[in-house]
Protein backbone atom coordinates (compact mmCIF):
# COMPACT_ATOMS: atom_id res chain seq x y z
CA UNK A 1 0.00 0.00 0.00
CA UNK A 2 1.02 3.08 -1.00
CA UNK A 3 2.11 6.05 1.59
CA UNK A 4 -1.19 8.08 0.68
CA UNK A 5 -3.35 4.89 1.91
CA UNK A 6 -0.75 4.62 4.82
CA UNK A 7 -1.83 8.17 5.98
CA UNK A 8 -5.45 7.88 5.18
CA UNK A 9 -5.46 4.98 7.53
CA UNK A 10 -3.59 6.97 10.48
CA UNK A 11 -6.21 10.02 9.34
CA UNK A 12 -9.16 7.69 10.15
CA UNK A 13 -8.05 6.24 13.03
CA UNK A 14 -7.51 9.76 14.19
CA UNK A 15 -11.48 10.83 13.38
CA UNK A 16 -12.78 7.44 14.89
CA UNK A 17 -10.81 8.51 18.53
CA UNK A 18 -12.48 11.98 17.80
CA UNK A 19 -15.68 10.99 16.90
CA UNK A 20 -16.21 8.64 19.79
CA UNK A 21 -14.58 10.56 22.60
CA UNK A 22 -11.88 8.04 24.72
CA UNK A 23 -11.66 4.52 22.60
CA UNK A 24 -13.72 1.56 24.46
CA UNK A 25 -12.14 -1.02 22.65
CA UNK A 26 -9.31 -3.13 21.51
CA UNK A 27 -6.95 -3.32 18.93
CA UNK A 28 -7.75 -6.02 15.96
CA UNK A 29 -4.72 -7.68 14.78
CA UNK A 30 -5.26 -9.84 10.97
CA UNK A 31 -2.37 -11.80 10.29
CA UNK A 32 -3.21 -13.01 6.55
CA UNK A 33 -1.68 -14.70 3.80
CA UNK A 34 0.30 -12.47 0.87
CA UNK A 35 -0.37 -14.31 -2.14
CA UNK A 36 -2.97 -12.41 -3.74
CA UNK A 37 -3.56 -8.15 -2.35
CA UNK A 38 -2.21 -8.43 1.52
CA UNK A 39 0.45 -6.52 2.31
CA UNK A 40 0.94 -8.00 5.85
CA UNK A 41 -0.74 -7.66 9.62
CA UNK A 42 -3.68 -5.47 9.14
CA UNK A 43 -4.04 -3.47 12.51
CA UNK A 44 -8.22 -1.91 13.11
CA UNK A 45 -9.15 0.05 15.75
CA UNK A 46 -12.27 -2.70 17.47
CA UNK A 47 -14.57 -0.78 19.24
CA UNK A 48 -16.26 -3.13 21.70
CA UNK A 49 -19.61 -1.09 22.23
CA UNK A 50 -20.57 -0.52 18.69
CA UNK A 51 -18.64 -3.30 17.17
CA UNK A 52 -17.46 -0.61 14.07
CA UNK A 53 -13.71 -1.37 13.23
CA UNK A 54 -10.95 1.60 11.87
CA UNK A 55 -8.20 0.71 10.43
CA UNK A 56 -4.53 1.80 12.16
CA UNK A 57 -1.76 0.67 10.25
CA UNK A 58 -0.35 -2.21 8.68
CA UNK A 59 2.91 -4.15 9.15
CA UNK A 60 4.74 -5.41 6.15
CA UNK A 61 7.71 -7.37 5.12
CA UNK A 62 6.82 -10.65 6.10
CA UNK A 63 5.77 -13.17 3.18
CA UNK A 64 2.27 -14.92 4.62
CA UNK A 65 2.54 -13.69 8.37
CA UNK A 66 -0.74 -16.20 9.34
CA UNK A 67 -0.66 -16.86 12.96
CA UNK A 68 0.00 -14.55 15.31
CA UNK A 69 0.85 -14.15 19.11
CA UNK A 70 1.59 -11.38 21.40
CA UNK A 71 3.77 -10.81 24.62
CA UNK A 72 2.40 -10.79 27.67
CA UNK A 73 3.01 -6.99 27.77
CA UNK A 74 1.76 -6.61 24.60
CA UNK A 75 4.81 -4.66 23.58
CA UNK A 76 5.63 -7.08 20.98
CA UNK A 77 3.84 -9.27 17.93
CA UNK A 78 5.34 -12.55 16.85
CA UNK A 79 3.81 -14.43 13.39
CA UNK A 80 5.43 -17.27 11.75
CA UNK A 81 6.04 -17.06 8.11
CA UNK A 82 3.76 -19.80 6.76
CA UNK A 83 6.04 -20.82 3.65
CA UNK A 84 8.25 -23.81 2.73
CA UNK A 85 11.38 -22.37 4.18
CA UNK A 86 9.48 -21.23 6.99
CA UNK A 87 10.25 -18.59 9.89
CA UNK A 88 8.98 -16.78 12.75
CA UNK A 89 9.27 -13.15 12.61
CA UNK A 90 8.88 -10.21 16.02
CA UNK A 91 7.26 -6.83 14.91
CA UNK A 92 7.45 -3.98 18.12
CA UNK A 93 3.95 -2.51 18.74
CA UNK A 94 3.98 1.20 19.48
CA UNK A 95 0.61 1.76 21.52
CA UNK A 96 1.25 5.70 20.98
CA UNK A 97 1.66 5.42 17.74
CA UNK A 98 0.37 2.68 16.36
CA UNK A 99 3.05 1.33 14.83
CA UNK A 100 4.29 -1.57 14.26
CA UNK A 101 7.71 -2.54 13.47
CA UNK A 102 10.21 -5.55 12.16
CA UNK A 103 12.81 -6.64 14.26
CA UNK A 104 13.46 -9.80 12.63
CA UNK A 105 12.78 -12.77 11.37
CA UNK A 106 14.43 -16.57 12.51
CA UNK A 107 14.10 -20.02 10.67
CA UNK A 108 11.38 -21.66 12.46
CA UNK A 109 13.21 -25.00 12.57
CA UNK A 110 10.39 -26.27 10.35
CA UNK A 111 8.64 -26.67 7.20
CA UNK A 112 5.42 -24.44 6.72
CA UNK A 113 4.96 -23.24 10.16
CA UNK A 114 1.34 -23.07 10.74
CA UNK A 115 0.51 -21.74 14.85
CA UNK A 116 2.57 -19.66 17.77
CA UNK A 117 2.59 -19.46 20.93
CA UNK A 118 4.47 -16.86 24.05
CA UNK A 119 4.45 -18.93 27.10
CA UNK A 120 3.66 -16.52 30.32
CA UNK A 121 7.55 -15.37 31.22
CA UNK A 122 7.59 -13.73 27.89
CA UNK A 123 10.81 -15.40 27.41
CA UNK A 124 10.01 -18.27 25.10
CA UNK A 125 8.44 -18.37 21.66
CA UNK A 126 6.81 -22.12 20.48
CA UNK A 127 5.86 -22.76 17.17
CA UNK A 128 4.34 -25.01 15.63
CA UNK A 129 5.30 -26.75 11.98
CA UNK A 130 2.65 -28.41 9.96
CA UNK A 131 4.68 -29.17 6.79
CA UNK A 132 7.44 -30.72 8.62
CA UNK A 133 5.33 -32.32 11.69
CA UNK A 134 7.13 -30.86 14.44
CA UNK A 135 7.59 -27.74 16.99
CA UNK A 136 10.33 -25.48 17.62
CA UNK A 137 11.87 -23.00 20.91
CA UNK A 138 12.54 -19.91 20.17
CA UNK A 139 14.47 -17.18 23.04
CA UNK A 140 12.77 -13.93 23.15
CA UNK A 141 15.73 -11.89 23.49
CA UNK A 142 15.59 -8.29 25.54
CA UNK A 143 14.82 -6.27 22.97
CA UNK A 144 11.85 -8.42 21.67
CA UNK A 145 13.39 -9.62 18.79
CA UNK A 146 13.80 -13.83 18.74
CA UNK A 147 17.07 -15.85 18.25
CA UNK A 148 17.81 -18.80 17.34
CA UNK A 149 15.66 -22.10 18.05
CA UNK A 150 17.04 -23.81 21.05
CA UNK A 151 15.03 -26.73 20.64
CA UNK A 152 13.04 -28.77 17.75
CA UNK A 153 11.16 -31.85 18.54
CA UNK A 154 10.30 -34.22 15.54
CA UNK A 155 6.71 -36.16 15.71
CA UNK A 156 6.94 -39.76 14.23
CA UNK A 157 4.17 -41.94 12.61
CA UNK A 158 0.79 -40.91 10.31
CA UNK A 159 -2.58 -42.29 10.79
CA UNK A 160 -5.53 -43.70 8.42
CA UNK A 161 -6.32 -41.06 6.11
CA UNK A 162 -3.22 -41.49 3.07
CA UNK A 163 -3.95 -38.00 1.55
CA UNK A 164 -3.92 -36.24 4.92
CA UNK A 165 -2.17 -38.65 7.31
CA UNK A 166 0.44 -39.84 5.38
CA UNK A 167 3.17 -38.29 8.43
CA UNK A 168 3.12 -35.71 11.64
CA UNK A 169 1.34 -32.34 11.01
CA UNK A 170 1.72 -30.27 14.12
CA UNK A 171 -1.21 -27.88 14.16
CA UNK A 172 -1.56 -25.92 17.28
CA UNK A 173 0.80 -25.27 20.53
CA UNK A 174 -1.33 -24.83 23.87
CA UNK A 175 0.22 -23.47 26.99
CA UNK A 176 -1.69 -24.57 29.71
CA UNK A 177 -2.60 -21.85 32.61
CA UNK A 178 -0.06 -23.51 34.70
CA UNK A 179 2.63 -22.84 32.15
CA UNK A 180 3.85 -25.87 32.18
CA UNK A 181 1.37 -28.22 30.18
CA UNK A 182 2.05 -27.94 26.83
CA UNK A 183 -0.94 -29.50 24.23
CA UNK A 184 0.17 -29.82 20.64
CA UNK A 185 -2.66 -32.11 18.56
CA UNK A 186 -0.99 -33.38 15.82
CA UNK A 187 -3.25 -34.21 12.64
CA UNK A 188 -1.28 -36.58 11.32
CA UNK A 189 -0.61 -38.98 13.34
CA UNK A 190 -4.33 -38.13 15.27
CA UNK A 191 -2.68 -37.63 18.60
CA UNK A 192 -2.88 -34.98 21.34
CA UNK A 193 1.07 -34.83 22.37
CA UNK A 194 1.77 -33.54 25.71
CA UNK A 195 4.98 -32.01 26.85
CA UNK A 196 6.20 -30.08 30.08
CA UNK A 197 7.93 -26.97 29.97
CA UNK A 198 10.19 -25.43 31.94
CA UNK A 199 10.31 -21.89 31.89
CA UNK A 200 13.73 -20.99 33.00
CA UNK A 201 15.65 -23.01 30.10
CA UNK A 202 12.90 -23.19 27.40
CA UNK A 203 12.94 -27.06 27.43
CA UNK A 204 10.42 -29.33 26.99
CA UNK A 205 10.13 -32.89 27.94
CA UNK A 206 7.41 -35.59 27.44
CA UNK A 207 4.54 -35.54 29.48
CA UNK A 208 2.83 -38.10 31.71
CA UNK A 209 1.50 -39.79 29.23
CA UNK A 210 3.22 -38.65 26.43
CA UNK A 211 -0.07 -38.21 24.42
CA UNK A 212 -3.74 -38.90 24.20
CA UNK A 213 -4.74 -40.26 21.60
CA UNK A 214 -8.01 -39.57 19.23
CA UNK A 215 -10.31 -41.46 17.10
CA UNK A 216 -8.72 -42.94 13.48
CA UNK A 217 -9.09 -40.24 10.95
CA UNK A 218 -10.46 -37.69 13.57
CA UNK A 219 -7.05 -35.35 12.41
CA UNK A 220 -6.92 -32.98 15.83
CA UNK A 221 -6.47 -29.31 15.05
CA UNK A 222 -7.03 -26.50 17.74
CA UNK A 223 -7.42 -26.80 21.26
CA UNK A 224 -8.74 -24.54 24.10
CA UNK A 225 -9.11 -24.70 28.26
CA UNK A 226 -12.47 -23.95 29.45
CA UNK A 227 -11.79 -20.58 32.30
CA UNK A 228 -12.58 -22.52 34.67
CA UNK A 229 -9.30 -24.95 34.35
CA UNK A 230 -11.21 -28.54 34.53
CA UNK A 231 -12.21 -29.14 30.96
CA UNK A 232 -10.21 -28.85 27.59
CA UNK A 233 -11.41 -29.19 23.79
CA UNK A 234 -10.35 -30.07 20.70
CA UNK A 235 -11.64 -29.71 17.07
CA UNK A 236 -10.80 -32.06 14.48
CA UNK A 237 -10.50 -31.42 10.83
CA UNK A 238 -11.09 -34.30 9.37
CA UNK A 239 -14.20 -35.91 10.69
CA UNK A 240 -15.50 -32.47 12.10
CA UNK A 241 -16.15 -33.62 15.71
CA UNK A 242 -15.19 -31.50 18.94
CA UNK A 243 -13.85 -34.14 21.90
CA UNK A 244 -14.54 -32.29 25.41
CA UNK A 245 -12.01 -34.04 28.08
CA UNK A 246 -11.21 -33.27 31.85
CA UNK A 247 -8.00 -32.15 32.30
CA UNK A 248 -6.06 -32.51 35.87
CA UNK A 249 -2.13 -32.72 36.74
CA UNK A 250 -1.71 -32.35 33.19
CA UNK A 251 -3.65 -35.54 31.79
CA UNK A 252 -6.68 -35.42 28.97
CA UNK A 253 -9.52 -37.88 29.83
CA UNK A 254 -12.25 -37.92 27.44
CA UNK A 255 -15.75 -37.55 28.34
CA UNK A 256 -17.61 -36.89 24.93
CA UNK A 257 -17.19 -36.47 21.05
CA UNK A 258 -19.73 -34.67 19.01
CA UNK A 259 -20.60 -33.70 15.64
CA UNK A 260 -20.12 -30.37 14.28
CA UNK A 261 -22.21 -30.52 11.45
CA UNK A 262 -26.02 -31.38 11.06
CA UNK A 263 -27.05 -34.76 10.72
CA UNK A 264 -28.21 -34.36 6.42
CA UNK A 265 -24.75 -32.22 5.72
CA UNK A 266 -23.25 -34.61 2.73
CA UNK A 267 -20.30 -32.33 2.07
CA UNK A 268 -16.77 -32.25 2.88
CA UNK A 269 -15.52 -31.96 6.62
CA UNK A 270 -13.23 -29.13 6.88
CA UNK A 271 -13.25 -27.85 10.61
CA UNK A 272 -10.99 -25.13 11.38
CA UNK A 273 -11.18 -23.24 14.69
CA UNK A 274 -12.47 -23.57 18.63
CA UNK A 275 -13.36 -20.64 21.09
CA UNK A 276 -15.32 -20.65 24.46
CA UNK A 277 -17.13 -17.81 25.50
CA UNK A 278 -15.70 -15.35 28.15
CA UNK A 279 -18.07 -16.93 30.91
CA UNK A 280 -17.48 -20.46 29.80
CA UNK A 281 -21.24 -21.47 28.93
CA UNK A 282 -20.62 -21.70 25.20
CA UNK A 283 -18.66 -23.14 22.80
CA UNK A 284 -17.80 -22.44 18.56
CA UNK A 285 -16.11 -24.29 16.32
CA UNK A 286 -15.73 -22.99 12.36
CA UNK A 287 -16.97 -25.46 9.40
CA UNK A 288 -15.49 -24.72 6.27
CA UNK A 289 -17.40 -25.63 3.06
CA UNK A 290 -20.34 -25.80 5.76
CA UNK A 291 -19.06 -22.26 6.07
CA UNK A 292 -20.77 -21.92 9.52
CA UNK A 293 -19.87 -21.82 13.03
CA UNK A 294 -21.56 -24.20 15.39
CA UNK A 295 -22.60 -22.81 18.84
CA UNK A 296 -22.87 -25.65 21.95
CA UNK A 297 -23.92 -24.74 25.32
CA UNK A 298 -21.91 -25.99 28.20
CA UNK A 299 -22.73 -27.72 31.46
CA UNK A 300 -20.73 -26.00 34.08
CA UNK A 301 -20.41 -29.26 36.32
CA UNK A 302 -19.87 -31.96 33.63
CA UNK A 303 -18.32 -29.85 30.64
CA UNK A 304 -20.62 -31.74 28.39
CA UNK A 305 -21.58 -29.80 25.15
CA UNK A 306 -25.37 -29.26 24.21
CA UNK A 307 -26.07 -28.68 20.45
CA UNK A 308 -27.75 -24.83 20.25
CA UNK A 309 -27.36 -24.39 16.56
CA UNK A 310 -25.38 -23.06 13.14
CA UNK A 311 -24.40 -19.44 12.05
CA UNK A 312 -24.07 -18.91 8.18
CA UNK A 313 -20.52 -17.54 8.67
CA UNK A 314 -21.58 -14.15 5.46
CA UNK A 315 -18.19 -15.39 3.81
CA UNK A 316 -16.53 -18.36 2.31
CA UNK A 317 -13.51 -20.96 4.55
CA UNK A 318 -14.29 -19.49 8.13
CA UNK A 319 -10.24 -20.30 9.04
CA UNK A 320 -10.36 -18.20 12.38
CA UNK A 321 -12.55 -16.13 14.42
CA UNK A 322 -12.44 -14.96 18.11
CA UNK A 323 -14.80 -13.58 20.80
CA UNK A 324 -14.26 -10.06 22.38
CA UNK A 325 -13.74 -10.06 25.99
CA UNK A 326 -17.11 -8.23 26.63
CA UNK A 327 -18.69 -11.19 25.05
CA UNK A 328 -20.88 -9.06 22.77
CA UNK A 329 -19.19 -10.15 19.63
CA UNK A 330 -17.79 -12.46 17.47
CA UNK A 331 -15.81 -11.66 14.21
CA UNK A 332 -15.20 -14.30 11.58
CA UNK A 333 -11.60 -14.16 8.92
CA UNK A 334 -13.07 -15.61 6.10
CA UNK A 335 -9.87 -16.57 4.00
CA UNK A 336 -11.55 -17.26 0.71
CA UNK A 337 -14.19 -14.50 0.58
CA UNK A 338 -11.42 -11.70 1.93
CA UNK A 339 -13.63 -10.82 4.67
CA UNK A 340 -13.95 -9.69 8.30
CA UNK A 341 -17.52 -10.49 9.68
CA UNK A 342 -18.95 -8.86 12.80
CA UNK A 343 -21.43 -11.09 15.08
CA UNK A 344 -23.50 -9.62 17.97
CA UNK A 345 -23.74 -12.38 20.23
CA UNK A 346 -26.85 -13.09 22.63
CA UNK A 347 -24.94 -14.21 25.95
CA UNK A 348 -28.02 -15.88 27.34
CA UNK A 349 -28.60 -18.47 24.59
CA UNK A 350 -25.29 -17.86 22.67
CA UNK A 351 -27.04 -17.47 19.08
CA UNK A 352 -25.25 -15.28 17.01
CA UNK A 353 -26.93 -12.04 14.68
CA UNK A 354 -25.17 -10.33 11.71
CA UNK A 355 -24.68 -6.90 12.29
CA UNK A 356 -24.05 -5.76 8.52
CA UNK A 357 -20.21 -4.61 9.59
CA UNK A 358 -17.63 -6.05 8.18
CA UNK A 359 -14.24 -5.35 6.27
CA UNK A 360 -12.59 -6.50 3.44
CA UNK A 361 -9.13 -7.80 3.85
CA UNK A 362 -6.89 -10.36 1.38
CA UNK A 363 -7.11 -13.64 2.69
CA UNK A 364 -7.84 -12.96 6.40
CA UNK A 365 -6.44 -16.19 8.23
CA UNK A 366 -6.04 -15.38 11.57
CA UNK A 367 -7.51 -12.43 14.35
CA UNK A 368 -6.48 -11.04 17.85
CA UNK A 369 -7.28 -8.38 20.31
CA UNK A 370 -4.67 -6.29 22.17
CA UNK A 371 -6.18 -4.76 24.95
Amino acid sequence: MKRASLLLFGLLYLMSVVSNGQNTGHLLFIGTYTSKASEGIYVYQFNSKTGDLTPVTIGKGVKNPSFLAFSPDQRFVYSVAEMSGGAVSAFSFDKQSQSLTLLNTQSAGGVGPCHITVDKTGKWVIVGNYGGGSLSVLPIQADGSVGKPVQTIQHEGKSINTERQEKPHVHSINIAPNNRDVFVPDLGTDKIMTYSLNAETGQLTPGNPAFTATTPGAGPRHFTFHPNGKFAYVIQELDATVTGFNYKDGKLMPFQTITTLPDDYTGRKWCADIHISPDGKFLYGSNRTHESLVIYSINQKTGQLTYVGHQNVLGKTPRNFMIDPTGKWILVANQDSDNVVVFSRDTKTGKLTPTGKEIKVSMPVCLKLMK
